[in-house]
């Protein structure tokens, strides 16, 4: 028995066994969809509002602000609900409709503008007022802190110190941040690939940042190698995931799969982790699993 934060973390590594060829090579995925809040923002969304807290940049009374696609905004309105905080979140209006109504359904303001490099404008903005506090995940160290500490000792743990490629969607890329500090402590060898999608795809939780907009947490020289991914593939294999595997997952986490099975194939042997990001009913609206 505990709160609910204390669910935070320690989520399961569950095997691909049917969707990839290769016998001498494994596949994990870390199932982050079994947070509390639905996803794996729920490990930078505790760090981020407790660290602050810890800090005193949050007072009572302070009204929390931030930009986000969707999943942080949920688990940040998780949290601040449970430390009775006040928070607006600002989403492109493409955002599904679960998303919009979870985020309400913790008590937060949700605000929908045209796209994410508007919504970070306009957080940017209203955080610099008097009694905002702006948590501004795409430039917080304790977002990719978060993975640091725990998802990165997680997935060692599980893994025996087996783990031979770490693979991870990149959004603000928090998660592949704080994964590839802690595994290249542990071992060095460890390749830590990312995921971004095609010129011309929109995969939500994947972003190709314009040159303004790209995180400033993130640092190229932590990833040993990028590939890209389609929207249709990421589609397809978040689909075949559900279908075949019985993981319930988005698209970004399709992505990840996509790209660890075509990682698979070039490795004589290996342990492949990669992160499944979120839960597959976030998406009912849209034509994912339509």
């Amino acid at each position: 028995m505990g709160n609910i934060v204390e669910f935070v973390g320690n989520t399961p590594l569950v095997e691909i066994q049917r969707l990839h060829t290769n016998p001498n090579v494994k596949i994990f995925a870390k199932l982050e969809g079994n947070n509390p809040g639905g996803s794996v923002k729920d490990r930078a969304a505790l760090n981020m509002i407790r660290s602050a807290i810890d800090r005193g940049d949050i007072k009572k009374g302070t009204k929390l602000i931030e930009a986000t696609s969707g999943n942080t905004g949920i688990a940040l309105a998780m949290i601040a609900s449970i430390y009775d905080l006040e928070i607006e979140l600002v989403m492109p209006s493409n955002s599904t409709r679960e998303r919009t109504l979870t985020m309400e359904a913790y008590g937060a303001k949700v605000t929908l503008l045209e796209s994410i490099e508007v919504c970070r404008d306009y957080a940017e903005e209203k955080g610099a007022q008097p009694g905002y506090f702006l948590l501004n995940q795409f430039s917080n160290p304790d977002n990719y802190l978060a993975h640091y500490k725990t998802t990165g000792p997680e997935i060692w743990k599980d893994t025996n110190q087996q783990i031979t490629h770490f693979v991870s969607s990149m959004g603000t890329t928090g998660s592949i941040m704080g994964n590839s500090m802690f595994l290249k402590e542990k071992n060095p060898d460890i390749q830590i690939i990312g995921c971004q999608p095609t010129e011309e795809s929109s995969i939500p939780g994947i972003r190709r940042w314009p040159e303004a907009y790209l995180p400033k947490i993130f640092d190229p020289s932590r990833v040993d190698r990028v590939m890209d991914v389609s929207q249709q593939e990421a589609t397809d294999f978040a689909r075949k995931l559900a279908k075949v595997e019985g993981i319930f997952a988005g698209m970004s986490t399709g992505g990840a799969l996509a790209c660890s099975l075509r990682l698979a194939e070039e490795l004589e042997s290996g342990l492949i982790v990669f992160i499944a990001c979120d839960r597959g009913d976030r998406y009912l609206s849209s034509d994912l699993f339509g």
